[in-house]
This record gives structure tokens, C-alpha cells and sequence, in this order.
């Protein structure tokens, strides 16, 4: 009944002329809108990590202090932001949260230059430890969010929790993601329209990813699609990639067909970092991440590059952005950016939403910067894919064929026999790992995005075990720089030319996302805990201060009381930091699945420990 009357609602409002958008999750729209607030993860359900605050801007920014500064309770992890909502029970509030064991604080902003816990929360029962050594790229956070009344974060070890945001007080716990089978937690969630959507991590440990969606009153399980599997259990439908029938349709069981034997129930897959959601076409986004294990010959039917290539062993629904119908989860396209992965380029950085004009046309689009190296520009009504740049050095393939969608790969930089070393470019742990990108929807073509700048060394190894929860790898990789003394770069990058307007080379990897003002600033932070402030025309650092840890986290800005503040956590870690956390042998070249190596070649090891908001305006 709550679905067809959902139905005849949009046909109502179709009919009276009135938007659609009304019957979104009216509140986050509302108050992402009003840029007082930081409302969001990604500020709006978009994702443009925008603002339209001004009073920071390039005129007074040397003028930038530290105001105020949190301890988040614990040392590292912290990938994520705050929110920032102007009325909570008739007062400011801010909304943070650590890493593990993930607390939670609720600061009361009425003293903005000075404020004051309400309360915190920990969860205390039922934890499950063994998330720990079990999430692939360190115990990081990616942050809460915040909605009719409540704060919604999750934890390392995978419950969802919905909290009192005036008191704290538990309102309902899920539990979501179980580690014995290899899934953790690291978020964030999407609340869109009643709905609290989440996915998790673990495709090295042999998880098969899935999204699932909660009533955000209740913490009912609303609907549950896989990544892999049959079309039921993706949630496929006859009129699935309808515009584009060259990414594959219903009636072919893909999810399983283009695996080996019963590989796809250990296929990974899992969409583990951000989603977004288009509140008209009632559509949310998220990307998937890679089919499991690293030594891909296991996951063709075959014996050669060539024939692994040919499109039969794709492994779908692994690597690709889904546009999925926001009632019921069913799939209205699925686009696979790297079929039959030899890599490990995740798929599941944030799809950001513009609407831009692309050869003439006014389109709804979606802009991805993926970790294979490539910048993709979708339609994202029906999928048309419009624009595949690249945008860091990339030798593993030439292009990608727009008519097809698939990328014309290069034998030579493309891993498969097993004991063979192969070079590549990027990493695997991409030109761009999860750290977020930003636009301004006034320049909508037009991306500041955090990049890195590696190549590898890949060799594939005999697979020793097939148990769900346990080290699923199976291969020896070996990260560098792709020049010496550089391995970050943050760029300005026009998605429809391919063209970088502007970059910023840095000695540190850029781990931590982006922030554009009206001001005329973008905003972000290098891994030695150097935050920046830079003029958006000219790529000049107009102002930088050095925070007490690495930065990995993703700047956000407010407004309360007339007065501006920019705030961003430092507390170095993420897969890049992990030898550091994790207090690794910096001389064994493969440990962390390769980021030993490059923390010793960046000296990320004498970079200290600790989690903390910091926070600023102009004095």
C-alpha cells in the first residue's frame, strides 16, 4: 500500500505541475539549501561538497585561525566530516563521529567560538572485535548523518543505529554486517526519502556485497539487492540499461554466468564507500567495488588475457555504478567501468550529481572519477555514458570505447598469469581512492578533485583457500611513485575536455576530500596535516597551517551567529596510513597490500598519531 500510494502521488504531482522533489526527504533538501548548515555528508544529497558561504573568502583568508579544536577519542581513521544542522531543538548542533570503536558526540554550537558537549555515545554490547583486524584498509569512518530527529551512524563491526539527537538515546538497532563473513562497515550511509541505505566493505575478505535499505523510523528492513548473483537477487528487471542493452539485461543471470564454477558467491562487489540521490528521478547511486580476489585467472572461464576479455567472464555486477529506483531498489541502469578486473580499481567512488550542457544538450549527469584513472561523465536518467577521460597517467588501457563503454585494455599492463610480474599505472589504490571531489553547479563541468599519483607492480599468486572472513588477496603488489617526490596532486579538471585547468603537486598523497566556496576558495589537506586554502581561479595557496596529524578527512564549512567556520579532522590513516597505525614492518614492500611501501617512500612514518576537529574562521 505505501508503494502504490507513493506512485499515485508522483502521477499527482506530475499532473498539478508541482516538482517531485517535495516528495523527497524534504527535510535534508531543505536544509541543504540553506548553506548555514553542512547538512549532508557530501553537504546535499548530490554530493558537490559545495557551499555558498562567502565570508571566508581569497580577500581575508590569510586571516584564517584556529578557533576551536575536539578530541574524537580515538587515534586514526578518520576519513569523514561532521554535520552541521542550525535547529535542533531550537539550537545549533554539530554531529561527529571516530573511528573505531566509533563514538559519537553532539557539540551544542549556541557559544559558536566555544562549544559544548550535549552528549556522546558508544555502543557497549554485542561488539565484535574481530571487525578490526578484518577491515581491509584500516578502521576508518566515513560519517553520520542526520534526520527527523535523529543521528544515523554505523560501526566498524556493522550495526546501524538511529540516536535521540537530543539526547543520545538509542531509537533502534540494526545489524547489517556480520565480519565472520569478511563484511565491515565503514560507511557512509544515505538517508533518502524514509529510508536509511547502506552497503559495506570486505571484498578482500571474501564478502559478496549488497545494499540494503532500512525504514528510517523503525530500522525495518525495507528492500536488499546483491552485486552479484542472479537477476532476482540483484534486482533486475526487464526494463534494466533499457537505453543502453550493451551493459547487460534481465534474463541472462549476468551476476552468475560471468563467473567460473560458483566464484560469484564469493564475488565481492560490495559498495562500501559514498551514495547519492536524485530526490526527482527518485533514483539513488552507488558504485561497486572489486570481484574478490586480486589473481584474476580464477575468475575466468579460460586461459588467456584475450580470451578473458571477450565480455563472457565480466564478473558483473562487480566495479559498476548502479542507478537503482529509490522504493524498491530495482536497477534502472548498470554501467561496468572495468570489467574483469586485473587491478583492483574499486569502483565505488562518489557519483556526483550536476546537470550540465554536453554537446549542446542540457543533461542530468553523473560524474565519477574512478580509481582505473578515468573520469566518467553519465546520463544519469538512463546510464548513456557521454565522457571518458583520463586523468592521472594511466597505461593499463587506451581509452575507453564510448559506443561499447568498455575500455581497450593493454595486454602489457594487465596482470593475469599467476607468478608473473606486471607493471601499471595507477596503483591500485587508484588515481583517486575515496577521497571526495567538489564542483560548484554554476561551473558545472568544472571538478577540484584529490588525486594520486602511483604505479605498481603486480604479480598474481596460487589461491590457497576459498573461506569467507579470511585474507582474500593472492597477490604480491608493489606501489611507487609514479615521480620521485610527488605522489599528490590536486587538480582542477574540466570532465568534458579532459583538460587540467590547474594542479598542485605535493611530496604527500592527497588522501583527504575537497571544498568549494563562494568565496572563491577550495579547500583541502595533505597527509603530513598541512590544510589549505587556495584561490579557486588561479590554483595559489592563499593560506596553510599545520594540524597535529595527517589529513584524511574532508573539509566542510557553516555559518552560526553571522560568523563563518571552516572545519576538517586530522588523524592520520586510511589504507595509506595503515603501516603507520597499524605499526607495520616499514621494510616489507608488500605489507598492506602494498602501502608499506609507499608510506616508507613519503615518510608517512614520522607523521604523528591522533584524531581531532579543528576548526577555523577569520579572525
Amino acid at each position: 500500500m505505501r508503494l502504490n500510494w507513493k506512485i499515485a502521488a508522483v502521477a499527482a504531482a506530475a499532473l498539478m505541475g508541482t516538482a517531485t522533489v517535495a516528495l523527497a526527504n524534504k527535510e535534508i533538501h531543505e536544509r541543504s539549501k540553506n548553506h548555514n548548515n553542512w547538512a549532508a555528508p557530501g553537504s546535499n544529497l548530490a554530493m558537490q561538497r559545495h557551499s555558498a558561504l562567502k565570508d571566508i573568502n581569497t580577500g581575508n583568508a590569510k586571516r584564517l585561525q584556529m578557533i576551536w579544536s575536539q578530541s574524537s577519542g580515538g587515534l586514526r581513521g578518520h576519513e569523514g566530516q561532521p554535520v552541521v544542522i542550525d535547529d535542533v531543538g531550537g539550537k545549533p548542533m554539530m554531529f561527529m563521529v571516530s573511528g573505531w570503536p566509533n563514538i559519537v558526540q553532539a557539540l551544542d554550537l549556541s557559544d559558536p567560538d566555544h562549544p559544548t558537549q550535549v552528549w556522546n555515545y558508544t555502543k557497549k554490547t554485542d561488539r565484535d572485535e574481530s571487525a578490526v583486524p578484518r577491515a581491509c584498509c584500516d578502521t576508518v569512518h566515513r560519517g553520520l548523518n542526520y534526520a527527523d530527529g535523529k543521528v544515523v551512524v554505523h560501526t566498524l563491526d556493522g550495526f546501524i543505529i538511529a540516536l535521540d539527537a537530543k539526547t543520545g538515546k538509542e531509537v533502534w538497532t540494526v545489524k547489517h554486517a556480520f565480519p565472520e563473513k569478511g563484511e565491515t562497515h565503514t560507511g557512509p550511509a544515505l538517508i533518502a526519502e524514509n529510508l536509511v541505505i547502506a552497503g559495506f566493505g570486505g571484498d578482500e575478505f571474501a564478502a559478496r556485497g549488497r545494499m540494503v535499505a532500512y525504514d528510517l523510523k523503525t530500522g525495518k528492513e525495507v528492500w536488499k539487492c546483491h552485486s552479484t548473483g542472479s537477476d532476482k537477487d540483484v534486482c533486475m528487471t526487464p526494463d534494466s540499461n533499457k537505453a543502453n542493452p550493451h551493459f547487460g539485461t534481465y534474463g541472462q543471470d549476468l551476476g552468475i554466468k560471468s563467473y567460473p564454477n560458483e566464484e560469484w558467491k564469493l564475488g565481492g562487489g560490495a559498495p562500501w564507500a559514498w551514495f547519492t540521490y536524485d530526490p526527482e528521478l527518485r533514483m539513488v547511486y552507488a558504485g561497486t567495488g572489486n570481484p574478490g580476489h586480486w589473481s584474476p585467472s580464477y575468475r575466468c572461464g579460460e586461459d588467456t588475457h584475450e580470451k578473458c576479455n571477450s565480455g563472457k567472464w565480466d564478473n558483473k555486477w562487480s566495479m559498476t555504478i548502479f542507478g537503482r529506483k529509490v522504493d524498491t531498489g530495482e536497477v534502472v541502469f548498470a554501467y561496468q567501468k572495468t570489467p574483469f578486473d586485473q587491478w583492483d580499481y574499486d569502483g565505488v567512488n562518489e557519483n556526483i550529481l550536476v546537470d550540465m550542457v554536453v554537446d549542446g544538450k542540457k543533461r542530468k549527469t553523473l560524474v565519477n572519477f574512478d580509481r582505473n584513472g578515468f573520469v566518467y561523465v553519465l546520463d544519469r536518467v538512463d546510464g548513456t555514458l557521454l565522457r571518458a577521460h583520463k586523468f592521472v597517467t594511466v597505461n593499463w588501457a587506451e581509452r575507453v570505447d564510448l559506443k561499447t563503454g568498455r575500455p581497450v585494455k593493454v595486454k602489457e599492463h594487465s596482470p593475469f598469469a599467476r607468478g608473473v610480474n606486471v607493471q601499471a599505472c595507477p596503483s591500485a589504490m587508484g588515481g583517486k581512492d575515496q577521497q571526495p571531489a567538489s564542483v560548484d553547479p554554476k561551473e558545472p563541468h568544472i571538478f577540484y578533485v584529490p588525486t594520486n599519483n602511483w604505479c605498481m607492480e603486480d604479480e598474481p599468486q596460487e589461491r590457497t583457500h576459498t573461506q569467507q572472513g579470511t585474507v582474500y588477496v593472492f597477490a604480491n603488489v608493489y606501489m611507487y611513485p609514479e615521480k620521485p617526490g610527488v605522489t599528490g596532486k590536486v587538480k582542477k579538471f574540466n570532465v568534458l575536455t579532459g583538460e587540467t585547468i590547474w594542479e598542485i603537486p605535493d611530496p604527500y598523497p592527497n588522501w583527504g576530500g575537497t571544498l568549494v566556496t563562494d568565496g572563491g576558495l577550495m579547500f583541502y589537506g595533505s597527509l603530513n596535516g598541512d590544510f589549505r586554502a587556495v584561490d579557486r581561479k588561479t590554483g595559489k595557496v592563499v593560506w596553510q597551517r599545520r594540524l597535529g596529524s595527517g589529513i584524511i578527512g574532508n573539509p566542510i564549512t557553516y555559518k552560526v551567529k553571522g560568523k563563518q567556520y571552516v572545519s576538517v579532522w586530522a588523524g592520520i590513516g586510511g589504507w595509506i596510513g595503515l603501516p603507520v597505525t597499524a605499526d607495520l614492518d616499514m621494510n616489507d614492500k608488500y605489507g598492506a597490500i602494498g602501502a608499506t611501501a609507499m608510506a616508507k617512500a613519503t615518510k608517512l612514518d614520522k607523521v604523528p598519531q591522533g584524531g581531532m576537529l579543528y576548526t577555523f574562521r577569520v579572525e
